[in-house]
């Protein structure tokens, strides 16, 4: 018994009596397919991680018909920019490997076989697919950044005037922005806890000496912030530990503390940023109306580029489906090989064509000043 998956691939008509339903293209793109199946297991994801989210019912329900209207806009999307980052030459397998260690590391399961069932129970997914996944991602974000964001520019003049405009959003109570490295004890002896300070206190003295302090967490610290480089965010007074409080307001940017002892190991925090009370100069808040400007630019830049590569593609859309990000005047209809019928050639056509192909070498190279000539059966 074949498969309906399987003539479908191969273009074939299914007989109805003795095929079982596997699985439904919905479009190519390209080389490649979507199908039913993938649209669905993307459905679930989104609903998964709504609950995850606490959305109730309501915001569930317009969440999940939204995310059906979009559904195969995103496959395609995806799709197209993963080919892209083909066309040029992105390779992203050294971070996913790095990215994928981290979980692992974090989890503290060190066995692969172990750490690969944990991700099937978090995730619903083999760890290849999971693996997948991640590197389709990384590849769509490279592709993006490299194509759509590095091409948008705001000017300085206009951060300037959206400041001004807007200096009321950037009056501020005094604030610290921290990093965290953490060197855990947990579970080790005396000596693994000798190792952990003198591993801590090496990593201090790299921070001072200038040693970027974002890398080092992703690379040694065992909190969960390693992923984000340390990063914890702003703090305002009463925010933090008492101790904590009255050690890193009272320092400047750029300090990296002692390691601090804790029941889990030893925390280090850099003091990235101190927020004055008042109003901030723009100097201190430009990332962040950068920000603000270049976020409303990105999303139609990207629309624009996807639509671009559409344009470009191979791309057919089969009945009943709907791609909300289509190209204007692009022909997306489903071809059914099993209905196409050969187009009937005369003999004399086929000498036609013959001859005409024997006579192109004949037609002068464009860009070319000399003419070929057409040399005698004798060879001369």
């Amino acid at each position: 018994m074949r498969s309906v998956v399987a003539l479908l691939c191969l273009g074939l008509a299914a007989p109805a009596a003795d095929v079982r339903v596997v699985e439904e293209i919905v479009a190519k793109v390209n080389n490649e397919i979507i199908t039913r199946g993938e649209l669905e297991r993307q459905r679930r994801q989104v609903e998964q991680e709504l609950k995850r989210q606490g959305a109730n019912a309501a915001q569930l329900k317009e969440a999940l018909e939204q995310a059906q209207r979009d559904a195969l806009r995103e496959r395609i999307d995806q799709l197209l920019l993963v080919q892209q980052s083909k066309d040029l030459n992105i390779n992203v397998d050294s971070e996913v490997s790095k990215y994928l260690a981290e979980i692992q590391l974090q989890q503290k399961i060190a066995e692969p076989e172990k750490f690969q069932e944990f991700l099937r129970e978090q995730t619903g997914m083999t760890y290849e697919d999971f693996r997948q996944q991640v590197k389709d991602s990384m590849l769509t974000r490279r592709v993006i950044q490299q194509e759509v964001g590095s091409k948008i520019v705001v000017p300085r003049a206009e951060l300037q005037k959206y400041y001004d405009d807007h200096k009321a959003e950037f009056v501020r109570e005094e604030q610290v922005l921290l990093r965290e490295i953490l060197i855990s004890t947990e579970g080790k002896d005396e000596a693994g806890v000798a190792a952990a300070e003198k591993k801590a206190k090496d990593i201090v003295d790299r921070g001072r000496r200038g040693e970027n302090f974002g890398n080092m967490a992703r690379d040694n610290s065992d909190a969960v912030t390693a992923r984000s480089y340390g990063e914890l965010g702003a703090f305002k007074r009463g925010e933090l530990r008492k101790d904590i409080e009255e050690l890193v307001f009272k320092q400047e940017k750029g300090y990296v503390t002692d390691p601090i002892k804790q029941p889990n190991g030893f925390l280090i925090l850099k003091l990235e940023e101190r927020f004055a009370a008042g109003l901030q100069p723009l100097e201190v808040v430009e990332s962040e109306v950068m920000e603000k400007l270049y976020a409303p630019r990105m999303q139609p830049a990207v629309r624009t580029y996807l639509t671009r590569l559409r344009q470009n593609a191979y791309l057919e859309i089969k009945e009943g489906y709907v791609d909300s990000g289509a190209a204007s005047g692009k022909d997306t209809t489903w071809k059914d090989p099993a209905q196409l019928k050969p187009a009937t050639v005369t003999k004399e056509e086929v000498a036609s064509q013959t001859r005409r192909r024997r006579l192109l070498w004949l037609i002068p190279i464009p860009g070319t000043s000399t003419t070929a000539k057409a040399k005698s059966s004798s060879g001369n």
